[in-house]
């Protein structure tokens, strides 16, 4: 006669190593995202506030999760370098336009430091509201000064990302808005800019009108830092 209790016994036996295998996995999933070699973290676009982040990162900067959780959007004035600081609402505005990934290069410093180091930022939407809008960002850090063994690889690339970037920007321009542009760019205002071309001043406010409108940027800090980001300064 069968016993009726085996079955029953048997499926309990089969959760508890089907658990125990699962909090295995999760602890070594864990152990790979606090020592992989570079800074992980997602963010909520919206509020541009760190809601998870891996220990490369707090250890990196020298916050604690709950410092960051805490100082939200602040916490990104702490360690990016003001002159990068604009590619923060440039990277946030992309993803509000839906962009399927963002990349940067920025200056960055540990608490209470003062010397600033460059890492590169990649950036893709984790998460969307029910009308498709990006929730949570998933964003990794890696901080290139260290990879000291590919240094002319390093400064190949730069100079080829650059030239394509460079390439992509200026395409999307006339002539005429390329030279407002780079003139923008460098700091001369729109009546500096007109005489300089031999325009008028209101030809100009209307070139950097379009240009803002072609570049996807709001204001003369953001086209600053494109123009940064592709070395036309």
């Amino acid at each position: 006669m069968q016993d009726m209790g085996t079955e029953p016994r048997d499926s309990q036996d089969a959760l508890i190593s089907e658990n125990a295998h699962l909090k295995g996995r999760l602890k070594h999933l864990e152990a790979i995202i606090d020592k992989m070699p570079a800074m992980v973290y997602t963010s909520n676009n919206s509020r541009k506030s760190v809601n998870w982040c891996n220990r490369s990162l707090t250890e990196t900067f020298g916050y604690s999760l709950e410092e960051i959780l805490t100082l939200g959007r602040q916490f990104f004035k702490e360690i990016t370098h003001p002159d990068d600081a604009p590619i923060l609402d440039i990277s946030q505005q992309s993803f509000r336009d839906r962009k399927p990934i963002f990349g940067g290069i920025l200056r960055v410093r540990k608490r209470d430091q003062e010397e600033w180091f460059w890492v590169v930022g990649l950036g893709i939407p984790f998460t969307f509201d029910t009308q498709g809008n990006v929730e949570d960002v998933i964003c990794v850090f890696l901080d290139f000064t260290n990879a000291i063994d590919t240094s002319n690889q390093i400064s190949e690339a730069l100079r080829e990302v650059l030239r394509r970037r460079n390439e992509d920007v200026l395409n999307k321009l006339t002539a005429r808005e390329k030279d407002i542009f780079i003139l923008a760019a460098r700091g001369h205002n729109n009546k500096e800019i007109a005489e300089e071309l031999n325009l008028s001043r209101y030809t100009v406010e209307t070139h950097r009108k379009n240009i803002r409108l072609k570049l996807k940027v709001r204001n003369t800090p953001e086209l600053v830092a494109l123009a940064k980001q592709i070395g036309l300064q």
